[in-house]
């Protein structure tokens, strides 16, 4: 009986620093970029607006956590939020949906993130719904670029500037563990 409980605690200790070696060669890359709706009158029409170039800086950010770019072992968007920077009384109501897509040199664009049949919350943030796509190679670049394609339900008589925070979970060895 003794050995037995033995045994089951020693495996209940391996699994558990198994857990704990996992969790320490994770790590978030937060990035921010931004956008502008310009003034439409199209409803139900979608429409594409690209953000400037996002620099990775990735083989400073691996180095920092102790890895490097060959050590890579998975790259996933774990969340992305749009917020409203201006007009500063904006809001989300007359976006019906919105879709964004990732795109990176010799990479083909996949997109990464969306939200549908958006309500009238009056919020001035959007929290959209994350696709479970693999993502190491285009943060592993230098840069990269999204691509946002919203359809509309009212017309907008102003420009919307939206900021875009992204946050991947990079699941890496570190240090060859």
């Amino acid at each position: 009986m003794k050995k037995n409980l033995l045994v089951l605690c020693f495996a209940f200790a391996l699994l558990f620093s198994c857990n704990v070696v996992d969790d320490l060669t994770k790590f978030d890359l937060d990035y921010q970029t931004n956008y502008s709706i310009p003034p439409s009158t199209l409803i139900n029409s979608p429409f594409n607006l690209f953000t400037p170039d996002v620099t990775t800086e990735s083989e400073s950010s691996f180095e920092n956590n102790d890895t490097r770019k060959d050590l890579i072992e998975s790259i996933k968007l774990k969340t992305i939020k749009l917020t409203i920077d201006s007009p500063e009384s904006g809001n989300f109501n007359f976006l019906k949906e919105v879709h964004v897509y990732i795109d990176a040199d010799d990479i083909e664009e996949v997109e990464i993130a969306n939200i549908y049949d958006l309500e009238n919350t009056n919020s001035n943030t959007l929290n959209l719904e994350v696709n479970d796509q693999e993502l190491k190679e285009y943060i592993k670049k230098d840069r990269f670029n999204l691509r946002i394609q919203t359809i509309t339900d009212e017309t907008i008589s102003e420009t919307y500037d939206i900021i875009i925070d992204t946050k991947f979970r990079v699941d890496a060895e570190i240090l060859g563990v």
